[in-house]
């Protein structure tokens, strides 16, 4: 498969394997107001602007009317002699000369000017922020009416990813960026389905012309060395013969399914993870008592939607590679499926070499093992974390690897419910 077993010898293996605690990336909480959109920022822009130009107009509204009270609250005459009532004016003297009598009427027309400039100032700032308050719900409105063929084009690409390449967007209106952009995402999708279909029929036509001549040079040395008048040498050269062809056959087997679990999954059934490594673990252990390993699980119902064939090959490969890259003595495989924060966790974790942090990321690459640049193992064709990966991110999920504290490694493969 994709590891490789370095040189350094094993620390001594715990009874019971270590569990590092790892949980699956919640999902996004956050209320959709609170979020950044570019619709939240278009209505915070256009609702901004006019606060601030209703605060201006206010501001000048405000010193035109001082203005204009102040010109026009001068007296256009002089008081000789006369009598008055107080109103509303309470420092008029009741007896003055005619100067001081006028200029107290002046400062009376002064505070009744201020006092009528606040009351204009206080009722248009509440006015004001009635109206914020209806530029910024309308602004809203507006926006997501602007917004709404990209809300869509998000749609129809979140269907494309989810199903299939065959749905399009199909934006009618008028002739501007946005459909613009609508109609270069169908193009898009367009040769996009042109290319995945001539890959599908590319894989097909690779599956039969691959496999028939490799069943056939089987078919030939399984006949010769059933020949009992064959010579030694010849049935040791039919052996490795043999034994190259299954290689080879193995090979080409990886990277159809390897071509195949690159698309995206469209005809889903409920698969039980659970199941799947049981069914994994059924199949290879015979190769692990056959290696002193020991294999333990604790299995618990994990149903996604997907294909089961290809679940249960990503069991086998984690599995396989476990088995067979493990200590000589006292090892151990821990197979491990629950329900997780929306998500369905298979973990496996096993004994083995150590593995540097930093060869991680190369155990994934096809034919790639630790320190090495190609296949030259026979525990596998070096495809084996490939395809798992593979599939993992076929189903919407992800699969991590982590170097296991004494050697070993543990992986982790979380797929959406």
């Amino acid at each position: 498969m994709a590891t490789a077993s370095p040189a350094s010898s094993p620390s001594p293996a715990p009874h019971v394997p270590p569990r590092p605690p790892w949980d699956p990336a919640p999902a996004d909480s956050r209320p959709p107001w609170l979020r950044p959109t570019i619709r939240i920022r278009l209505t915070v822009l256009y609702g901004g602007m006019f606060l601030i130009a209703g605060v201006l107009l206010l501001w000048v509204i405000y010193l035109l009317a001082a203005q204009a009270a102040k010109q026009g609250s001068e007296l256009p005459f002089k008081i000789i002699t006369g009598t008055f009532q107080q109103v509303n004016c309470p420092s008029l003297p009741s007896n003055a000369n005619s100067e001081e009598f006028t200029a107290q009427i002046n400062v009376c027309m002064q505070h009744q000017r201020d006092v009528a400039l606040n009351t204009m100032f206080k009722r248009s700032l509440l006015a004001l922020i009635g109206l914020a308050v209806v530029a910024f719900a309308f602004g809203y409105m507006m926006a997501g009416r602007v917004l709404a063929p990209l809300g869509r084009i998000t749609r129809t690409a979140r269907s494309v990813v989810s199903s299939d390449l065959k749905r399009r967007i199909e934006l009618e209106g008028p002739d501007d960026e946005l459909k613009e952009l609508a109609d270069t995402f169908d193009e898009m999708l367009d040769r996009l389905e042109r290319s995945f279909d001539a890959q599908r029929r590319f894989v097909a036509n690779a599956s039969h012309e691959l496999r028939t001549p490799l069943a056939i040079n089987r078919t030939l040395l399984e006949v010769q060395l059933s020949d009992p008048d064959a010579s030694p040498d010849l049935q040791q050269l039919g052996k490795t013969l043999l034994a190259t062809n299954e290689r080879s056959e193995q090979l080409v087997e990886g990277l159809l399914l390897l071509a195949r679990s690159d698309n995206e999954i469209i005809d889903r059934k409920p698969v039980d993870l659970a199941e799947a490594a049981s069914q994994a673990l059924d199949q290879t252990r015979g190769e692990a008592q056959g290696k002193g390993v020991q294999l333990r699980a604790a299995l618990s119902p994990a149903v996604v939607q997907g294909n089961g064939v290809l679940l249960e090959r990503i069991a086998l490969n984690l599995v396989q590679n476990a088995v067979r890259y493990n200590v000589a003595e006292d090892g151990w495989v821990d197979v491990s499926t629950e329900v997780r924060h929306g998500h369905a966790v298979l973990v496996v974790s096993n004994t083995g070499p150590i593995v540097p942090a930093y060869e991680i990321d190369n155990l994934f690459e096809p034919f790639r093992r630790l320190r090495t640049e190609r296949t030259g193992s026979d525990k596998g064709v070096g495809l084996g974390l490939s395809i798992a990966r593979s599939v993992a991110r076929a189903h919407g999920g992800v699969i991590t690897a982590e170097p296991r504290e004494g050697g070993g490694l543990v992986m982790r493969v979380a797929i959406p419910v």
